[in-house]
């Protein structure tokens, strides 16, 4: 059985139960019900007690899209969280997502423990940024790629709103900008990468990341620097970890890779299994 890398909550996070497909969340004050395929098993506490809870439950149309349901007064949309020093702007949007992928936090912890002042760090499918706020909070000099404009102008308001400067925002292609980046011969000392499972580019080209991974990690070790590190996290069951400790064996000369399965558990002690971690560092 693969190990777990368990990310933990923190003063404005709580995974408070899980189950029936469906996860209870609290964001600061804000308590939120969102599917999550998952959360296959029972939950512990009854529906009855969820929506007593919470303030918003997310109700899907489609496999990837849906509406939010206020459940208690008309509250606000649009809030924030703290995590450390980091402001985090949170917003209901119709993809079920708020702008934060709390499961993350094992790797803003890696980061803040693995950079120093001065390091260069390539944050790549970069989302909305936290990982990228965490390095540049260490003092890092950070590179933020991600392919899709409004995700861009959200990390910027989290960077603004967390009293941070100077990040190097990067609209373009994650994969090429790597591919790139090594041309010209750049250098980091840690690379982190949340790829989609799939997609379509801007081209209508596809995207698979069972495909894609190979690649991906190709360019992650040209543009490492000595003693550096990568994190990929990957969500697809066509990559499970026998295919990736086949590539990294493959790509890898002597570094140290372990794949571990991101886990969170909720108060009422459920557990739930995100995608696998990947991380690469010197042997």
């Amino acid at each position: 059985m693969i190990k777990r890398t368990f990310t933990f909550p923190w003063h404005d996070y709580e995974l408070i139960d899980a189950g029936n497909n469906q996860k209870l969340e609290r964001w600061g004050d804000v308590i939120t019900i969102r599917p999550e395929v998952n959360a296959y098993y029972e939950p512990v506490l009854s529906k009855k007690q969820w929506l007593a809870k919470a303030h918003f439950e997310f109700v899907e149309s489609s496999s990837s899209a849906g509406e939010w349901k206020s459940l208690q007064g008309n509250l606000a949309h649009d809030w924030q969280i703290q995590f450390n020093n980091i402001t985090i702007n949170l917003h209901l949007t119709k993809f079920k997502h708020v702008g934060l992928f709390p499961e993350q936090r094992a790797n803003w912890d890696f980061i803040a423990d693995n950079l120093q002042s001065g390091d260069r760090f390539l944050n790549l499918f970069a989302y909305t940024g936290v990982a990228t706020l965490v390095a540049r909070d260490q003092g890092a000099e950070v590179l933020h790629c991600d392919s899709v404009k409004q995700i861009i102008k959200w990390g910027r308001e989290n960077m603004e709103s967390s009293g941070l400067t100077d990040v190097h925002w990067v609209l373009e292609d994650a994969l090429k900008f790597a591919q790139r980046e090594i041309k010209r011969g750049k250098q980091y000392q840690g690379l982190v990468m949340d790829p989609p499972a799939f997609g379509i580019g801007a081209k209508k080209e596809r995207w698979k990341i069972e495909n894609k991974f190979p690649e991906l990690i190709e360019a992650a070790l040209a543009l490492r620097a000595k003693g550096g590190f990568i994190v990929a996290n990957t969500y697809s069951p066509r990559l499970d970890a026998d295919r990736i400790r086949q590539i990294t064996n493959e790509l890898c000369n002597g570094e140290k890779v372990q794949v571990t399965t991101l886990s969170v558990k909720s108060t009422t002690g459920k557990i739930l299994d995100y995608g696998l971690r990947t991380v690469i560092t010197e042997g």
